[in-house]
């Protein structure tokens, strides 16, 4: 696979994971999105691409920034690749303590 149809699929398929951990409906993410109920869809199963201006608009939606999003990209196997998939499964008081941790570690 040529690296721009990695990209692609990379996107959709990095959307389709962060909706389901977040468990919304593809239907309920575009609305959400203020786009039309179809707009998820038509992304995840290969139809269009959202233009960089949605992209970064998905990425706030999910609540965060492009090194995050693509971070996977090449590490998704790697020791931060694991430990950033399961902080992204966290709930927001367990971020805080994991913050505090991080934090006390760094003194």
């Amino acid at each position: 696979m040529d690296e721009p149809r990695r990209y692609e699929a990379f996107v959709r398929e990095r959307i389709t994971e962060l909706r389901e951990r977040k468990g919304v409906s593809e239907h309920r993410m575009s609305l959400e999105l203020g786009k039309s109920g179809s707009y998820i869809r038509s992304i995840t199963n290969g139809i269009s691409l959202p233009s960089l201006r949605e992209l970064f608009n998905i990425m706030e939606y999910f609540d965060l920034t492009p090194a995050l999003f693509f971070e996977s990209l090449d590490t998704r196997d790697s020791l931060r690749g694991t430990v950033n998939k399961k902080l992204l499964e966290l709930s927001d008081e367990d971020l805080e303590k994991v913050s505090i941790f991080l934090e006390w570690i760094h003194r």
